[in-house]
């Protein structure tokens, strides 16, 4: 639905859900929103992890096994849990 950029060096892992869209409720129609997911070097997206419409996964992040990620993870971060939040790596 909205473009999907993923860099070098980068692991998707099994069954992880790169979502490039989601509708607004609040409007008639239900209509679709489409925004860019961004994926940059280095970063890993682990197994079952949901990465929301609009993320950035910065360069070398690690989204943890079934994180549900709907803001930006900072370059270098590790980030776990739903909502996920950052650890210490």
């Amino acid at each position: 639905v909205a473009r999907i950029s993923i860099g070098k060096d980068v692991v998707v892992s099994q069954y992880a859900h790169l979502c490039a869209a989601t509708h607004d409720h609040r409007r008639s129609g239900f209509p679709l929103v489409a925004s860019p997911i961004v994926i940059e070097d280095g970063a890993w997206v682990a197994a079952g992890a949901f990465v929301g419409p609009g993320v950035t996964v910065k360069r070398g992040a690690v989204v943890g096994a079934r994180a549900c990620v709907v803001r930006d993870v900072p370059s270098g971060s590790v980030v776990i849990g739903n909502p996920a939040r950052s650890v210490e790596r």
